[in-house]
């Protein structure tokens, strides 16, 4: 339908822009750095507030275990924060969940900090777009469709995490455990295009790290005795580019490790990341890599040993998935909004909750850009606009009729 309902033009008239603005304001300025466990601490106690508002029980999670592998080849836990969930009718028949996140790619020590205003509608500042904006597009969607007659129907959950950024490993389990039963989910990352659009289909993404164990010898008198392991790091390189395809992309990002000049070095460390564009392809290189791996083995002399993997599964759009793009255009078209969707090369949440089978929209935040680096910026305006959206989804979803 392409008219709002006497109840949907209520909805979206309860949208306020003014808290919303306020909340990025506030929310920007403290710094959430996924590492910045004091931030993500005063900024998890700031949300629990904001949403306790709502009816439903507000706690944080505590994180999953993560290991890491240093630069010496060691495996070491890292700490994360705690991750927000709102549960609101958990024995509803009809469920959905809301995600978000509150960690930014800025650590404290980044010199981007602050906001300012680029001119009357673009605010510039570390998160306001990805995706403290988000955050408050999701409150005040809920906030209004609370007022719904068809709210008391249908319950949602409501995640925040803390490490989207870095991919989402203490959270992950999480994720799946809430999208368990679900009918659909919105998640809001920024929109695709400054213009609103949507991002569709998603790559997969995972990240590894190889410890290459070399044997160290003086380079001058024994050289022969050594085993190079950074040599053996330079030909996996070149192997795993060999790995690469039209489905799937492999980018060798880093290699540590290496000695003194004149010692041949025994450890090095090849971090890389792959998008597979499918569920087949991300199959096929997990079948390849061991080979590849014994390849450099048998040539070189050294062992190896593999930490890490696919984090984010592809996330094809299925019909399911297509229906709710269409749902949300169709809500968009009633409120004088172009709602448009494309794929994108990026990951998020979504291909996690789309692994689990729910259908999902996962840009359904502020209009905005530049995410990432210090000329990120939102288009205030669309803090409200998508709300509104949002609300009119929700609404339309608990399977009532405008």
């Amino acid at each position: 339908m392409s008219e709002l309902s006497p109840i949907e033009r209520d909805l979206v008239a309860r949208i306020d822009p003014a808290p919303m603005l306020d909340q990025v304001l506030a929310w920007s300025a403290i710094n959430t750095g996924t590492r910045n466990l004091d931030g993500l601490a005063q900024q998890a106690d700031l949300l629990a507030r904001a949403f306790g508002a709502l009816p439903g029980t507000v706690t944080l999670e505590e994180a999953a275990p993560v290991e890491a592998v240093t630069g010496d080849g060691r495996s070491l836990a890292i700490a994360h924060g705690r991750h927000l969930v709102l549960r609101v009718r958990p024995q509803a028949n009809r469920r959905f969940l809301l995600t978000g996140h509150m960690d930014t790619v800025f650590p404290p020590d980044h010199p981007f900090q602050t906001t300012r205003w680029l001119d009357a509608e673009t605010l510039n500042g570390p998160g306001v777009a990805d995706m403290k904006g988000g955050i408050a597009i999701i409150l005040a969607a809920l906030t209004a469709f609370e007022a719904s007659p068809a709210a008391a129907g249908v319950g949602y959950d409501v995640l925040i995490n803390a490490d989207e950024e870095t991919g989402s490993l203490s959270s992950a389990p999480l994720i799946a455990r809430l999208a368990n039963g679900k009918a659909a989910a919105l998640t809001f990352e920024p929109a695709a295009l400054p213009d609103g659009t949507l991002a569709g289909a998603r790559p997969g993404s995972g990240n590894y790290s190889v410890v290459i164990h070399g044997k160290s010898a003086h380079a001058g008198r024994n050289p022969q005795d050594g085993r190079n392991a950074i040599v053996a790091a330079a030909h996996l390189v070149l192997a795993l580019t060999e790995l690469a395809g039209s489905d799937i992309s492999v980018n060798p990002a880093k290699i540590d490790g290496g000695s003194a000049n004149n010692v041949v070095p025994d450890l090095a460390i090849v971090r890389f990341n792959i998008r597979p564009r499918e569920t087949g392809a991300a199959a096929r290189f997990a079948a390849a890599l061991p080979a590849a791996l014994a390849r450099i083995e048998a040539d070189h002399g050294v062992h190896t040993h593999v930490h890490g993997g696919i984090s984010r599964p592809p996330k094809p759009l299925s019909e399911a998935a297509e229906r709710l793009f269409h749902l949300v255009r169709e809500c968009g078209a009633a409120l004088g909004q172009t709602i448009g969707w494309q794929a994108s090369g990026g990951v998020c949440d979504g291909n996690n909750i789309a692994a689990c089978g729910v259908p999902v929209v996962d840009t359904m935040g502020v209009r905005g850009g530049a995410i990432h680096s210090s000329d990120e910026f939102c288009i205030v305006p669309s803090l409200a606009e998508r709300a509104r959206l949002a609300a009119v989804v929700l609404h339309r979803l608990s399977g009532e009729q405008p």
